[in-house]
């Protein structure tokens, strides 16, 4: 039964839970790391790592998508970012850098990314970028909008992409419209693509459900939020508590599993988790894979310089982020970050060793066991 609590009289909420408000409770038996397995597949394709990148220019550019895939893992480029709309991005990104370490005022550099995402998108400069992935041999995966889908899925199946992801800070399969623009009806889109889509993101059972039957191969869930970056908050007054909010897509996946009499549909979780712990958290609470910003942007080969901000920053009208510092001085390693070796006791490296360690300590081998590890909630 859902928990809730009278927040004055006739209101009711619900009691949600953070990453941060649970614990994984080991059980009575051990194993070694090494035994352990972080594999998983979504569709036709498997990956070493249950990480994917969230789809921000500051993060994923072709080299850094190919160094992604190389390690295991999935870069997801921005569809409708600066990689299809200008040719010379690093020139345009080391402004941005700059702008965001020299100009007093805070708001210039959302100022000037808007301005950049205001040139046309250019569907030779977005063709090369994922020929470029495509040529290299790994997974190749671009973002779009719901709002932009229609326009840009056909170009990019054109270019040879594996995967779509159809990414926005909430997404929903019923999306009502009386402006008279006809809205995009998710279950016949995807029902009419050659390629599996990934779609979100989403914060509770029934829309994960609803998400499910359009024929999604994976539902992401959570706004990708992260401290100081992310200001969904503040600007729409949402928020998704993560744990309670992969809990319950797990609860849906388990229900449509049933449904269909067999069709698995990955959860993905994308918010709030920034160190090893965080990670670990999230798949033990039923998340098949999740999405990293801000931990990977701190990588010496991440395009940003040192800097993150979330793709919903460069929104025209109502920007949803900000340029965060998450490097100083030496940047560690894609390697590092990833796998170590790690010289922070709190986390922030060697995030998929310290997922394997915990599962070790659990006594659980491969990530769907671990999703039944034992849970316990903080006073």
């Amino acid at each position: 039964m859902r928990d809730l609590v009278e927040i004055g009289m006739g209101r009711t909420a619900r009691r949600t839970y953070e990453l941060d408000d649970i614990d994984i409770v080991p059980s009575r038996r051990t194993r070694s790391s090494k035994e352990v397995s972080t594999t998983w597949q979504l569709d036709a394709y498997r990956f070493d790592i249950p990480v994917l990148t969230h789809p921000t220019d500051a993060l994923v550019s072709p080299s850094f998508a190919i160094e992604m895939g190389r390690r295991g893992g999935l870069g997801v480029i921005n569809g409708e970012g600066l990689w299809g709309r200008h040719a010379d991005v690093e020139a345009k990104l080391a402004e941005l850098v700059h702008l965001a370490e020299t100009d007093e005022d805070p708001d210039a550099p959302i100022a000037r990314l808007q301005e950049l995402h205001a040139a046309p998108i250019q569907a030779n400069l977005l063709a090369a970028a994922v020929a470029q992935v495509r040529d290299a041999g790994v997974t190749t995966a671009v973002r779009v909008s719901p709002q932009n889908a229609r326009a840009l899925t056909p170009e990019l199946i054109k270019a040879g992409i594996d995967l779509l992801v159809i990414h926005g800070t909430i997404i929903s399969a019923e999306h009502v419209a009386n402006s008279g623009s006809e809205p995009l009806n998710l279950k016949t889109f995807i029902s009419e693509l050659d390629v599996p889509v990934v779609a979100g993101g989403v914060s509770d059972h029934r829309t994960a459900l609803h998400l499910m039957r359009t024929g999604a191969a994976g539902v992401i869930v959570g706004y990708g939020s992260t401290e100081g970056a992310t200001t969904t908050g503040e600007v729409l007054g949402i928020g998704v508590p993560m744990a309670t909010a992969i809990a319950d897509a797990a609860a849906a996946r388990r229900d449509y599993l049933d449904e269909t009499g067999g069709r698995y549909v990955h959860v993905i979780a994308d918010g709030d988790i920034a160190t090893s712990g965080d990670l670990a958290k999230a798949i033990a609470c039923g998340a098949d894979a999740a999405v990293l910003g801000a931990p990977l942007a701190a990588s010496a080969e991440a395009p940003g310089g040192g800097w993150f901000w979330p793709s919903a920053a460069a929104h025209p009208s109502v920007p949803r982020g900000a340029l965060l510092p998450v490097a100083f001085g030496d940047r560690p390693s894609l390697d590092q970050v990833l796998t170590g070796p790690s010289n922070d006791p709190f986390g922030s490296l060697n995030l998929v060793g310290g997922l394997r360690r915990s599962m070790a300590k659990s006594g659980y081998s491969t990530l769907k066991e671990f999703q039944k590890v034992g849970l316990t909630v903080r006073a």
